[in-house]
């Protein structure tokens, strides 16, 4: 792996194998509804609804209103698309791609 994570341990990386198991839709929902609670899936969900309108330049607002976030989440998203690892594009990315 190219890329050093400072969170990177034998545990993480066990769990990121597990996920990277998961064959399906169907998969997905079976397993993060095992290990997530509702709250932290939708949350996830809202960081990813969140980026992808950020990365659309959609103003704080438009977001807040369509989203339900926070503006310090919004913010802290925001220095991810910035500052981060790039999680976030390299998925908005494939998804976009996907889609075509």
């Amino acid at each position: 792996m190219a890329y050093e994570s400072r969170f990177q341990r034998e545990d993480i990386d066990e769990l990121f194998d597990g996920i990277l198991t998961l064959k399906d839709r169907e998969d997905c929902y079976r397993f993060f509804e095992d290990i997530c609670t509702v709250n932290e899936i939708h949350a996830i969900a809202q960081r990813l609804q969140v980026a992808k309108l950020l990365s659309q330049k959609k103003t704080y607002s438009v977001i807040e209103e369509a989203t339900k976030a926070s503006t310090a989440t919004i913010s802290r998203i925001n220095k991810c698309l910035v500052y981060g690892a790039d999680g976030y594009r390299r998925v908005l990315e494939r998804l976009e791609k996907n889609e075509k």
